[in-house]
């Protein structure tokens, strides 16, 4: 088996838990997810199958969209409402200001990520430092919100919210950043993944759901894909992984190459111009 699989994640199960699951049930030896969903959020999991895997930076590279809650005036050591709480404020937000905070918030801009994240520093995850008691400190990300709307009144310092942002961005610190703004503590309390670039969680099955014919096959996946028909001569070096150049095509995105009897036989992606790499033989 080879393709991906659009999965609707339940809440209190890790996005590894998700993978052994479908190993499991399918019978897979290589399987793995392409961008990890907090145990105790829900919603969009991309998964790749077999030759699929080589791929998984696709959509790691793809912006994503949630739908959420922040609750203000508590801060929490994770960021978010599964942590411990280190400090309280009795803050009264106003509605506009808050608002005006969410607007100003839809830019490039330069996020710290949460300690308690899967980043590695000095061959260990954040999360391991933290849960060790030790602090390391962070360097800053560049992310980028599109767009981060409230989709609810404020109700006893919580509130809904949708947002789309760049790939790299965390929620979490979304939340105590735009309560930075508002002078006062915010958290995380609960998250949906909704979109991951074109896919959307409506695209996607329950766990408990997945059939094997839900797979999405590479024929399937890069059907839409421009193409080159390459000769016998040359579709026997690309199967040997020769880079590819003007000589061959001078398109200016990624491509698959078929053969002249029609059989797709790589994926070749677009390094700089007129150079492309092989990055899935077929």
């Amino acid at each position: 088996m080879n393709g991906f699989l659009l999965v609707d994640k339940p809440k209190d199960m890790t996005s590894h838990d998700v993978v052994l699951y479908l190993k499991r049930k399918f019978r897979i030896k290589k399987i793995g997810h392409t961008g990890t969903l907090d145990p105790f959020a829900s919603g969009l999991l991309i998964l790749c199958i077999g030759k699929a895997t080589k791929l998984s930076d696709l959509f790691m590279n793809m912006n994503k969209s949630y739908e959420g809650t922040f609750v203000f005036n508590k801060h929490y050591d994770t960021y978010d409402v599964t942590g411990q709480i280190l400090k309280t404020k009795d803050q009264n937000i106003d509605e506009v200001t808050l608002k005006n905070a969410v607007h100003d918030m839809i830019k490039p801009y330069d996020q710290l990520p949460p300690m308690y994240s899967a980043i590695k520093i000095d061959g260990k995850k954040l999360y391991e430092h933290a849960r060790a008691g030790v602090e390391i400190k962070r360097e800053t990300r560049p992310v980028e919100i599109y767009d981060f709307k409230l989709t609810s009144k404020l109700n006893i310092d919580t509130i809904d919210f949708s947002i789309d942002v760049s790939k790299g961005t965390y929620i979490r610190s979304v939340a105590v950043d735009l309560a930075d703004a508002l002078d006062t503590y915010g958290a995380l309390k609960e998250l949906r993944r909704t979109k991951i670039g074109p896919y959307h969680i409506k695209q996607a099955k329950p766990l408990n759901d997945i059939m094997e014919s839900d797979i999405i096959s590479l024929e399937a996946y890069f059907k839409n894909h421009p193409k080159i028909i390459l000769n016998d001569y040359m579709i026997k070096l690309v199967k040997n992984g020769v880079y590819l150049d003007e000589r061959q095509t001078t398109i200016d995105q990624d491509f698959i190459v078929y053969d002249e009897q029609g059989h797709m036989i790589a994926f070749y992606q677009r390094v700089k111009e007129n150079t492309y790499k092989p990055s899935l033989i077929f």
